[in-house]
This record gives structure tokens, C-alpha cells and sequence, in this order.
């Protein structure tokens, strides 16, 4: 899976980069100032290196905990996102992050505690009240558990720290650091779902959505919060048979009880990411949509964005309560995605 890994030299002698480095006992080490030295430099091929992704391992400066878009969240009044990692494991069509960063390796910032401190400082601040903090903004929340460690580690620390409530999204089956302790009320596993052959044409790489339910229906039986988030909602010539079908056989193995909140977004993407993204792969079927440009974002044209987000939120009351369903706005995703960590996208970090 990997063949290269690049360290900072902070980090060589961490514990956490000295047990992910032994889980690749093949791979070529190579040590670095700071990993944006091979992460950021310009004329590198995303696509390319997607094929063969490097990890590096990182040492986090600056704000970990940022506030989350406006209109972002699933019913809390405070809301931030923090990113432990950088790029994902799959290779989504969709994805923003192939049109925001040089590069497909793989950045993982080992300091953990740097993070929990954040949250903590978060916490702190809304004395009394309870707080959402959102994972997977930047990369899979579960996908690298098993290298990383990340999840188990935060788990014990959002035990100590109920009024913190934590959304993990992903698409990933590994699932199983997650049984290694009891459920937790302030804690939402949120798939991310689109019709089976969607899935199958786009979501290169990642679970088949067979797969997900499966896991989802695993979580409810052993007594964890789920979420199911249908975004983006993408544009296909059959999408009302598809979702329709998505729909019944989600709320089919999904249990009510177990339904924390269910999401509802448009494809959206920042103008300078999706030409980004279509020089990579011209000839994908995806960006040759009903595409328009509103507000500094690419998405489906108004028409055809409000007539799916309309049947799709009528067929999702059909199956839940209207208050479990949230939608996303595309001015959401446009400042998600260019809210980054910008420290670490550019590659100027603090501290």
C-alpha cells in the first residue's frame, strides 16, 4: 500500500510515527524539514500520484479547531471542524481535494494531543453548552484507522468530555476500533452514500455502498449514533429511480432509532478547483453535467439543483422525521473548502 514514507525530523522519534513507519517494514524512509517541502511544490500530477501515494508524517502548528461554515451542522449552535490528516484514501471524481492540493500524498499529523487540546479550548469557551466538532472535511475519518490510531485515542478522550459531540464521516469499513469500547451518546458515525451505480462509476477505490450499509447496520445493532449523508446529491438521467432505490433499502437496514440526523447537499465546487479537477480527467462523463456558475462555485444549474434537492427531500420524509433532515447550502461548501487549514494547504504554518 505504501512504498515511501517522508518524516519531518520532529517527528522521527515520536512513538505514534515509529509505529506507523513499522507497519510498512518495505518502505523507503526518507526524513524532511517539513513535509510541505514535498507536498506543496508546484508542476506535481495529482492524478499521477494517486496511483502510488507517498504517506508523510507531521508534526501540527498553528489553529487545529476552526469554526465550521456558516449554516453548517446538524443541530448544534456551535460548530468547528478540525483535520487531523490530509487527502483521502479513495479517489472520489467528486472530490474537492484533488482540485485543491498539489499533491495525493497522504499528511498525517501525529501530535494528536495538539487537537484534543483545541477541542478542549472549545469547550471551554461555550461554558455550559454543548459543542459538535465535524471530521472528514480533509480526508476519510475511519479509512487509515487501523495505521493511524487516531479514532481509538479520540474516543478515550470524548469519554472524559460529554458536552464535546464529534461527527466522524466516511466511507470506510474499519469499523472495528469503534467496538473496542462502548458506544458513545456524543458521537455520530455518518456515511457518505450515493446510488449503488454511482458509486460504482465515481467512488473509485472506496467501499461499495453494499458495504457501507452493511457497516451502518452493524454500528445500530451495537448501539451507536449513526448519520446517513446523501451529498452530494449528483445529476444522472435516471436520479430519480436511483435515489428513490438508494432511499428504500438505507432506511430498509437502518434502524429509526439509531438515525441521529440525515444530510442532504448539491455538487458544488469552488471555480478554481474544478478546473483544476477537469484538466486532471477531461474526458470524465461527470463534468460534462448541466453545469453553471453561481457565486464563485461550479454547481448543477438552479433548475435542475432545486428540482433534485426538492424530490430528494420528499422521498427522505417519506422515510424520517423532517427534523432529522438537514440540508447543505452551496455557499457551505464554497467556504468549507476554501476555509482550510490554509496554513497547510499553502504551506505557511504558525508556531
Amino acid at each position: 500500500m505504501i512504498d515511501t514514507i517522508y518524516v519531518e525530523n520532529a517527528v522521527v522519534c515520536h512513538e505514534r510515527a515509529v509505529n506507523m513507519i513499522k507497519r510498512f517494514p518495505d518502505a523507503a524512509c526518507v526524513t524532511c524539514d517539513r513535509y510541505q517541502e514535498v507536498f506543496n511544490p508546484k508542476a506535481q500530477n495529482f492524478r499521477l500520484q494517486k496511483k502510488k501515494p507517498a504517506l508523510m508524517l507531521a508534526k501540527k502548528f498553528g489553529a487545529t479547531v476552526l469554526p465550521a461554515p456558516k449554516g453548517y451542522g446538524i443541530g448544534g449552535e456551535h460548530n468547528y471542524y478540525f483535520s487531523h490528516m490530509l487527502n483521502c484514501i479513495y479517489d472520489c471524481r467528486y472530490c474537492f481535494l484533488q482540485g485543491m492540493y498539489r499533491s495525493a500524498h497522504y499528511v498525517v499529523f501525529v501530535n494528536y494531543e495538539r487537537f484534543f487540546e483545541g477541542m478542549a479550548e472549545k469547550v471551554k469557551t461555550h461554558a455550559g453548552e454543548d459543542v459538535w466538532f465535524f471530521s472528514g472535511y480533509d480526508c476519510d475519518s475511519l479509512a487509515l484507522e487501523p495505521v493511524t490510531g487516531f479514532v481509538r485515542e479520540l474516543l478515550a478522550w470524548l469519554r472524559r468530555h460529554p458536552r464535546a459531540q464529534v461527527e466522524l464521516r466516511t466511507k470506510s469499513t474499519q469499523i472495528r476500533s469503534l467496538f473496542e469500547t462502548a458506544p458513545l451518546s456524543n458521537v455520530v458515525i455518518a456515511y457518505s452514500l450515493t446510488p449503488a451505480q454511482t458509486a460504482e462509476t465515481f467512488e473509485h477505490k472506496a467501499p461499495s455502498v453494499e458495504k457501507r450499509l452493511a457497516a451502518l447496520a452493524e454500528l445500530a445493532e451495537r448501539g451507536w449514533n449513526v448519520g446517513l449523508r446523501f451529498d452530494p446529491v449528483l445529476y444522472e438521467l435516471r436520479y430519480q429511480d436511483l435515489y428513490q432505490r438508494l432511499f428504500e433499502d438505507v432506511f430498509d437496514r437502518v434502524p429509526q432509532n439509531s438515525i441521529h440526523s440525515v444530510t442532504l447537499g448539491p455538487f458544488r465546487m469552488p471555480k478554481s478547483y474544478f478546473r483544476n479537477v477537469t484538466r486532471l480527467y477531461p474526458d470524465e462523463a461527470l463534468f460534462a453535467g448541466p453545469f453553471e456558475s453561481r457565486d464563485r462555485m461550479i454547481s448543477y444549474s438552479k433548475d435542475c439543483e432545486q428540482q433534485m434537492m426538492s424530490f430528494c427531500h420528499d422521498q427522505l420524509l417519506r422515510h424520517t422525521a423532517a427534523d432529522k433532515i438537514f440540508t447543505c447550502s452551496p455557499l457551505s461548501q464554497d467556504l468549507a473548502a476554501n476555509r482550510v487549514d490554509r496554513n497547510d494547504s499553502v504551506g505557511i504554518d504558525n508556531g
